[in-house]
């Protein structure tokens, strides 16, 4: 495999936000849910992450606001568990409690730094590519130590939607200097990070961590995936040997 760049989503694939959202929503738990049984916690983090009405996608294709699909999302997650009902002045208060204890929460998987050093040694550019808005992401890479090495380069905000969209790969592409042919795109959705990135002519890889997903992938979604040419990892650790650059 002849490549020139590698980027990288940043949510579950570089920094740990499963765990970052399980820390923010014990602390919902406490203030909004105390009858919730600490058992259940974990149940707030997988309605969360799965989004089933699909709010944050919506706000991805610049069809909501950042505060209206975490708004809704924060008053479906207290109807779902027995919380009060938030209008725009409750949720404020929701909201910055929550960020400032899911902020306070944010690290880098223990497999990153290895590799970012193989990357970069390599001569490989590097750079991020999210779904969430720059200036969070330029925060949260700073905030876990990455962003000397792993400069933010397109967000949701940039040309005002997100994956799948093809055109960010594009841009993302155009920023950090390489060919789409060329360029590497890992993330840990199968279809918005590594399908997508497939669609978009570059090489595509999912980074399936272990632990609960926070959408299924079936084997018949895998297979096509693969046969359309996504590599799959388990681990990090594993994408220097991908890209045969490993020692």
């Amino acid at each position: 495999m002849r490549v020139d760049g590698v980027l990288f989503d940043i949510d579950d694939t570089l920094v740990d936000t499963r765990g970052a959202f399980g820390h923010a929503l014990a602390g919902v738990a406490r203030r909004y849910l105390p009858d919730l049984p600490v058992d259940r916690h974990a149940e707030l983090v997988t309605v969360w992450r799965a989004d089933v009405g699909g709010h944050y996608a919506a706000y991805t294709r610049g069809e909501v606001g950042f505060v209206e699909q975490r708004m809704t999302r924060a008053n479906e997650l207290h109807e779902q568990f027995g919380g009060p009902v938030l209008d725009a002045a409750g949720f404020e208060v929701w909201d910055e409690a929550f960020q400032t204890e899911f902020a306070d929460a944010w690290t880098a998987h223990p497999d990153v730094d290895d590799v970012l050093d193989k990357l970069l040694a390599a001569g490989l550019a590097v750079g991020a590519l999210s779904n969430a808005s720059v200036e969070l992401q330029t925060i949260k890479l700073e905030r876990v130590s990455l962003l000397e090495r792993v400069p933010m380069l397109v967000g949701v905000d940039t040309l005002g939607f997100g994956k799948p969209d093809p055109r960010v790969f594009a841009e993302a592409c155009r920023r950090l200097g390489t060919d789409p042919t060329r360029t590497v795109y890992v993330g840990d959705e199968l279809d918005v990070d590594a399908r997508a990135a497939v669609a978009a002519g570059l090489v595509g890889v999912w980074i399936d961590r272990p632990g609960e997903r926070r959408l299924p992938v079936s084997p018949e979604d895998l297979a096509v995936a693969r046969q359309a040419g996504v590599r799959v990892i388990a681990s990090l650790a594993e994408l220097p040997g991908v890209l045969g650059i490993d020692e």
